[in-house]
């Protein structure tokens, strides 16, 4: 037996999972495809960033009509935080339960908001979260204050909060995790997107796997790719991987699974064998189904006559719409303010020509519209001749469109009346999730509420992959709390 725990990732769910069996003195082995991220002058350069795609994996993934794309995951300790833009939100007390939208009503999840809470706290704590509970009238209960206060607004951004506020709406500060001395001193920029080459930002790599990795019995294994699990029977017997030094074979007493919603669910698919012929912990057809990504469309609303003097920008949120707004009174999403959009940023993004992509750039405010995306189980991640498919099938669309308009209505009224907007294509993680749901009845979903395959009585799975539903918030938070969950559990048997 190499360890007692082997976990697949050390993305949000598995460098978490990590820190919270690390006192355990149990042997725990983090098994991550990537390298670390060294620092380097690509990491605060732009135009490296947004259009050469320096840090973007070499790899492609089929969409539904066969054809290939590139994804934006990436493939670095501490996974897609290390670009993330550090809001860590929790999930509203009314995203556990059933919740009817313009286009369907969510599943609700088998535990509540209370049973979560505590580990909400934990979470913040590890990650150094900087915020405020006040502001928000959907904020749920916290057993114990924000670790630090919020991250300040820069002066345009407070004139637009109380702009909002003027229009009857409840801005308030996003929750972030970020240590903004550290991070300006490196460079002027925002983070959003950017990556985080110093540790002044609340990745996964810079907290919880630093934590972790303090105990002589934790252990990371960079470069190595998980390629299928070997199982008999309802026990998961070993890990295949290539490395450095070629394939192998780990062995774990526990297999935990972190390594995202996708390649989660494709590696359950591709160690399919004879006892599982669908697929590991497969047994109720829902691995891979009711893959779900948030509906996403940034804004840059423009005034001409006025100057975005911020550096950074990505402050400030409000939740009128989060849960009502609709025709009847249905929820629409989350705003949150987008990290500051330079000319280099915009040209890579839109391809406008650099001078006008400044001008813009400097001329404009940048913010964001976020709306759940149902569980769909047509929506899927499929695994076809070694290769991933990903047929992705956007709902709630009426809801976002509906959100956008607001939006754009509210901008006007705070002074930016030129709205330009544009969704976020597929080949950005729009934080993906739902393809090995959590449920109480195995028929219907791939993990128990103590995310545990159903089908195995040694596999787990800790990442967005869980997630019954999107709600309309940042999921990051809550993996983490989810994680920290699943390491009492595993601690205490």
């Amino acid at each position: 037996m190499d360890c007692d725990y082997l976990i697949v990732g050390s993305g949000m769910g598995g460098a978490t999972l990590a820190a919270a069996l690390a006192p355990t003195g149990r042997r725990v082995l983090i098994v991550e495809r990537g390298e670390r991220l060294a620092d380097s002058p690509e990491a605060r350069d732009a135009a490296a960033i947004f259009r050469r795609g320096h840090f973007r994996p070499k790899e492609t993934w089929l969409d539904a009509a066969g054809q290939p794309f590139n994804p934006g995951n990436y493939a670095f300790v501490g996974g897609n935080t290390k670009f993330y833009g550090a809001v860590l939100l929790r999930y509203r007390v009314e995203d556990f339960r059933p919740l009817r939208h313009i286009e369907g009503v969510t599943p609700g999840w088998p535990i509540s908001y209370d049973v979560l809470e505590p580990f909400y706290s934990a979470a913040e704590r590890m990650y150094r979260v900087r915020g405020e509970v006040a502001g928000d009238p959907t904020e749920p209960p916290h057993s114990a204050p924000y670790p630090f206060p919020p991250v300040p607004d820069e002066p345009d951004i407070a004139a637009l909060r109380r702009a909002f506020a003027a229009q009857g709406l409840h801005p308030s500060s996003l929750p972030l995790g970020v240590d903004l001395e550290a991070w300006l001193k490196r460079a002027p920029t925002t983070w959003d997107a950017f990556p985080d080459s110093t540790g002044a930002k609340s990745d996964a790599e810079s907290c919880a796997l630093a934590e972790a990795l303090r105990h002589p019995n934790v252990t990371l294994l960079t470069g190595t790719r998980v390629v299928r699990l070997l199982a008999e029977g309802r026990r998961v017997t070993g890990v295949e991987v290539e490395g450095p030094s070629g394939p192998a074979t780990l062995r774990a007493g526990t297999v935990c699974l972190s390594a995202g919603a996708v390649m989660t669910a494709a590696l359950l698919l591709a160690s399919a064998n004879d006892d599982h012929p669908r697929g590991l912990a497969n047994g109720s057809d829902q691995v891979g189904r009711n893959f779900m990504n948030h509906n996403l469309t940034a804004m840059i609303a423009v005034n001409p006559l006025r100057r975005n003097r911020t550096v950074y920008e990505k402050t400030i949120q409000f939740n009128d719409w989060y849960l009502t707004g609709g025709p009847k009174g249905e929820p629409l999403g989350n705003v949150q303010m987008l990290g500051r959009v330079t000319g280099p940023i915009l040209a890579g993004e839109s391809g406008l020509p650099l001078p006008l992509a400044h001008w813009l750039a400097e001329h404009s405010i940048h913010i964001m519209a976020m709306s759940e995306d149902l569980p769909d189980p047509a929506s899927r991640v499929m695994w076809r001749d070694g290769r991933i498919v990903l047929d992705w099938r956007k709902t709630n669309v009426a809801a976002h469109d509906l959100l956008v308009k607001r939006l754009k209505r509210a901008m006007r009224r705070a002074g930016w009346p030129i709205v330009l907007s544009k969704g976020f294509p597929k080949s950005k993680p729009s934080h993906q999730c739902g393809t090995a749901r959590m449920g109480d009845d195995p028929a219907r979903s791939v993990v128990d509420v103590n995310l545990r395959a159903h089908d195995l009585d040694n596999l787990y799975i800790a990442d967005a992959s869980v997630l019954p539903t999107s709600a309309a918030v940042n999921p990051s938070l809550t993996v983490a709390a989810l994680a920290l969950r699943l390491g009492a559990h595993l601690a205490a048997a």
